[in-house]
């Protein structure tokens, strides 16, 4: 049973950093690509930024220098920074399988993501 938890979000003050972590567990030895989304109150859902299991990063271009992805294979877990945060990034923030690997009892994982956490920032 794989299970994605995000958590670290919260209020935060305009111009102030937070870091988002996904927590992935139940997934074996299948090699993860997570992306972070994020939807807004209102808005459609975007996407943020995506990280393979090589360590290959992609990001959005309205965040790039202000949000950096990263992951810690040891504990199953993708990080997401985000500083110099502005009204506009408030969303609630969801983490996202986007490929699994090898084979196909790791690529039924796709898609799977988690419950999301809020930032909110005044």
């Amino acid at each position: 049973h794989v299970q994605l938890v995000e958590s670290g979000g919260g209020p935060v003050q305009a111009g102030g950093s937070l870091r988002l972590s996904c927590a992935a567990s139940g997934h074996g030895d299948c090699r993860l690509d997570i992306s972070w989304d994020r939807q807004a109150p209102g808005k459609e859902r975007e996407f943020v930024a995506a990280i393979e299991a090589d360590g290959t990063t992609i990001y959005r271009d309205s965040v790039k220098g202000r949000v950096t992805i990263s992951q810690d294979n040891a504990r199953s877990t993708v990080y997401l920074q985000i500083s110099n945060l502005n009204a506009e990034d408030t969303a609630m923030y969801y983490c996202k399988i986007i490929r699994a690997y090898p084979g196909r009892s790791c690529g039924r994982f796709y898609g799977l993501g988690g419950p999301g956490t809020q930032v909110t920032v005044s």
